[in-house]
């Protein structure tokens, strides 16, 4: 298991990028990347998959929400993709690739992988084998997650040098109808964490006294949290968690 760089405990996370759409930085833009290496902030970023098998930085399933076009995000080429303009910006949707040389090190880069059914079950692999594909050679510090263990197991087993960990929370039916309450349940519990050898988790900020958060931590697991939109919330954090990703306000840089 590789431990995750002391970075990631140290310079806090712009959730999404440092976006902000009033001027011009849509989430998950490279404007927003370069902004976040600019102020010196670490970086969390999500990933979808093209249809031909690419990593593209971007949140949504679908293209609806942050951009003109319409329908799923799996159903366009990465040459395509990059040409849709993001809402706000004159800039397309960039690649995983394009995000890495962009960063080139300089921050450390957290890329949450999106589950690609909604159900939390078994992956077919494609998108973590193409994140495994670009981060081969890059050398600053990085690491991966995602809500659904299954695409962590597979991380594991795509990039095992890379630090992987689980994203995780309350799973309350508000927040994800979608999936069954047996589900909701066992994902509370955070069953996967050994065997996906994970190394952190990145936990709901509101949820941080749950005893399984303490238990991880007690055995040596990194604490983070998403997402902190105020200073007060971030006081609240960090008297469990070790870093936060933020959005809306910028965190005091750690010494």
């Amino acid at each position: 298991m590789t431990a995750l760089d002391p970075a990631f405990l140290r310079l806090p996370l712009a959730h999404r990028a440092l976006h902000d759409l009033r001027a011009g930085r849509p989430e998950n833009s490279c404007a927003a990347i370069r902004a976040a290496v600019d102020a010196g902030y670490g970086i969390e970023i999500d990933v979808q998959v093209s249809s031909d098998g690419v990593a593209m930085v971007f949140h949504d399933d679908d293209l609806d929400r942050l951009t003109d076009a319409t329908g799923p995000v799996r159903a366009r080429s990465a040459a395509g993709l990059g040409g849709i303009p993001l809402k706000g910006s004159d800039e397309g949707i960039p690649t995983l690739a394009e995000v890495l040389a962009l960063v080139a090190g300089r921050v450390p880069l957290l890329i949450e992988v999106k589950d690609q059914h909604g159900q939390m079950g078994p992956v077919d692999g494609v998108l973590e084998q193409a994140v495994a594909r670009d981060l081969m050679g890059y050398s600053g510090p990085v690491a991966v997650m995602s809500f659904n263990p299954h695409s962590v197991i597979a991380l594991r087993n795509a990039a095992p040098n890379v630090p992987r960990g689980l994203v995780s929370g309350a799973f309350r039916p508000e927040d994800c109808p979608e999936l069954p309450e047996n589900m909701r349940a066992r994902l509370r519990g955070i069953p996967d964490y050994a065997e996906a050898g994970a190394c952190f988790i990145s936990h709901r900020w509101d949820d941080l006294d749950r005893p399984r958060v303490r238990d991880l931590a007690a055995a040596g697991a990194a604490i983070l949290c998403w997402t902190i939109r105020s200073r007060q919330s971030e006081a609240a954090a960090r008297r469990v968690a070790a870093n936060i990703t933020f959005e809306g306000y910028l965190p005091d840089l750690q010494p």
